[in-house]
């Protein structure tokens, strides 16, 4: 260990022109962004056809801005003008095949086809809006033939934009509602005529135009743009340099830039992947100057980017979803219940990152690495619409109204300085890369609706959820255990928005219902609503990095240099809070601010971060010395107990803790010499 840790401290990198610390070129990340994540594979096009598609995209976001200041369409012309809008886009943008070679600057004809059939799928409910309301429950031959258009076609668009797995997962819910009587025991139902899942795909808000897309094209979409508007300001930089200026001198200062800077990120960014390489193609870098491993500087990358999804004001597109499928709770109430959560997963990540810097004997970045701290705090300015954003749904302004202000703010803040006053032309092109950025997030919830559908329409969900918690033989534990599980499989390779749709439909249930077994005909508390589908919101991200379809993590791994598979395992360790807390706010519901007191919240944050810093020790190997396994052991299972919510453990747990710090301190020197003297031999 000690030859293998002399070795490390004889890797720092002094030249800085070493291929260690060369940061990503545009093509690169381009290139890397197009390998790990889908919503980035897209053609590159010119001439009459890029014209198009900017102009289809400027009219996307126009048309979007003007149904979010008001509401002048009901909700079926909305939402499937919003889809015929997607999908469109979608097949000239994406080609059908990614594999190298495919030219990137040509539209196939069939593909010209598909965009056409797209766009007079979503003219089909305003142009026949009083007949089809008319023979509501009915369908036409040309109803049935247009139904079945739409279906595989945001089916093949979610394949081209999103990725294969939820096409494949929406496939197998068509089949399942046609099959219902050959399954077997609670699976079984009656089936579906292909007349009656047509009317339900395509003629109801149950199916493809559902609450998903209908989230997609009001809350995502605003919030697209703003974030948007707020990278055309250089905000994404300048999180890089706050970040450097804030944590760059600290113990292993580039690792903590990276969590700093990846969390803000998150603000901006809906994809780990994105953010990955977005931010990972600077701190990466950085990290492999100092001295961190490839494998724990695109670990520490990976877990701080996909931890973006989870951390407020702003999370990933599906919190917008759990507004809608929980019912009765705002936006805010969902971003105040995730802050202790995110508070606790980016400490832990900030913990073990320290300890690994001690362990190996890294300090933090030279002075003359830090960008000037006066002219970068005067810039500050640039936060306001973030900040905006949480004081405006703080006084209780609809979330997409208050997404709505940002975007003014974003646009009156960017004025007050020359460098970051937003054109006329960077106004255009913010609003092109809103509705871009938007496209595989409609395909993916357009798609979840056919799940959503099939679920609503059989029952399963209710008969899942029934399975579930007989599996599991009444045992809350063993089914928080099977929904981890069925969330991280399902979100392996799969957006969160679908994985939330997913196992918010079927899995959440099955939570609910045992924690309502003692009041089993009352009303479902807001408190357990949340808890249980937060639980399978974080699963569904933290997918992302769990091994062995790690997507984050492999395209971490691809800046770093690293094993794919060890940095995958190396991110799961580091963001091993996001396994553990979801448990914790289950069983007590004070660590979501819901329901408790200010002592009891103090109390469950304060121990958690104890117990965190314990679990970190534990897992590096390291506190104020090298820990044996022995004490490794002991040392987590003592951040375990202080983690879980019961007084009982938390006061054992503080003791043991305090009796373990104790030693620490006291054999420390003893520890420390004895380590020069092996240095020496």
């Amino acid at each position: 260990m000690a030859k293998r840790d002399k070795e490390r401290k004889a890797d720092l990198i002094t030249d800085p022109n070493d291929e260690r610390f060369e940061t990503l070129s545009e093509k690169e990340q381009l290139e890397l962004l197009q390998k790990y994540d889908p919503e980035s594979n897209t053609r590159d096009l010119a001439g009459v056809f890029g014209k198009i598609v900017f102009f289809g995209l400027l009219a996307f976001s126009i048309f979007q801005l003007y149904t979010s200041i008001g509401t002048p369409f009901t909700a079926y012309i909305q939402r499937s003008i919003h889809l015929g809008f997607a999908l469109s886009l979608i097949f000239i943008l994406f080609p059908a095949r990614k594999k190298p070679g495919i030219k990137r600057n040509k539209v196939p004809f069939y593909d010209i086809i598909l965009s056409v059939l797209s766009i007079g799928v979503g003219l089909y409910w305003p142009l026949n809006m009083d007949e089809l309301i008319l023979r509501v429950g009915r369908v036409s031959d040309l109803d049935l033939i247009v139904g079945i258009i739409a279906v595989l076609l945001t089916m093949e668009a979610a394949r081209r934009a999103v990725g294969l797995p939820i096409t494949i997962i929406s496939a197998v819910f068509l089949v399942y509602a046609f099959l219902g009587p050959y399954f077997p025991g609670f699976l079984a139902h009656r089936g579906q005529d292909i007349d009656s899942l047509v009317q339900l795909m395509f003629y109801t808000t149950d199916g493809i135009l559902g609450t998903p897309i209908s989230v997609s094209a009001t809350f995502i979409f605003v919030f697209l743009l703003f974030g948007a508007f707020l990278v055309k300001t250089g905000v994404g930089n300048y999180f890089n340099d706050l970040a450097v200026v804030l944590a760059g001198r600290l113990t292993g200062g580039p690792a903590k830039v990276a969590i700093f800077s990846s969390a803000l990120q998150g603000t901006i960014s809906g994809s780990s992947v994105a953010n990955v390489v977005g931010s990972g193609s600077y701190t990466i870098p950085m990290m492999k100057k100092l001295g961190y491993r490839k494998e724990f500087a695109g670990g520490v990358e990976a877990a701080a980017s996909t931890g973006g999804q989870i951390m407020p004001p702003i999370m990933g597109a599906a919190a917008f979803l759990m507004v809608e499928f929980i019912g009765g709770v705002t936006y805010w109430e969902i971003a105040k219940a995730a802050s202790i959560p995110a508070l606790l997963y980016f400490t832990g990540i900030w913990i073990m990152t320290h300890f690994e810097a001690k362990r190996i004997g890294l300090e933090g970045m030279s002075p003359e690495e830090i960008p000037n701290r006066k002219e970068t705090l005067k810039k500050i300015y640039l936060l306001l619409p973030i900040i905006g954003i949480i004081v405006f749904l703080l006084l209780g302004i609809p979330t997409m109204k208050a997404a709505l202000l940002g975007i003014v703010l974003t646009l009156i803040v960017s004025s007050f300085n020359k460098e970051t006053r937003l054109s006329f032309k960077d106004i255009i092109q913010a609003l092109v890369d809103g509705a871009r950025t938007a496209l595989a997030v409609a395909a993916a919830t357009a798609c979840a609706g056919i799940i959503v559908g099939v679920v609503v329409k059989t029952g399963l969900g209710l008969s899942l959820a029934n399975g579930l918690v007989s599996a599991a033989g009444g045992n809350i534990l063993l089914t928080l255990i099977f929904t981890m599980f069925a969330a991280i499989v399902l979100g392996m390779g799969s957006p969160t928005t679908a994985n939330y749709v997913i196992t918010s439909t079927i899995a959440a249930p099955a939570i609910i219902t045992l924690l309502m077994l003692d009041t089993p005909d009352a009303t479902v508390p807001v408190v357990v609503a949340i808890s249980a589908h937060l639980f399978v919101f974080y699963f569904g991200i933290i997918a992302d990095i769990t091994p062995p379809v790690a997507l984050a993590a492999f395209a971490a791994s691809g800046i770093s240099g690293g094993d794919p598979i060890k940095t995958g395992v190396t991110s799961a360790k580091l963001a091993i809070a996001a396994f553990i807390i979801p448990y914790m706010f289950v069983f007590n519901p004070a660590m979501l601010m819901i329901d408790s007191s200010i002592g009891e919240i103090i109390w469950v944050t304060a121990t958690a971060i104890i117990g965190m810093i314990a679990i970190g020790a534990g897992l590096i190997g390291y506190w104020y010395r090298k820990l044996n396994w022995i004490e490794r052991i002991i040392t987590a299972a003592t951040g375990l107990m202080l983690i879980y919510p019961e007084t009982k453990t938390d006061f054992i747990g503080l003791g043991l803790f305090v009796i373990l710090f104790a030693i620490q301190l006291v054999t420390k020197d003893k520890h420390k010499n004895k380590e020069e003297e092996t240095a020496t031999v």
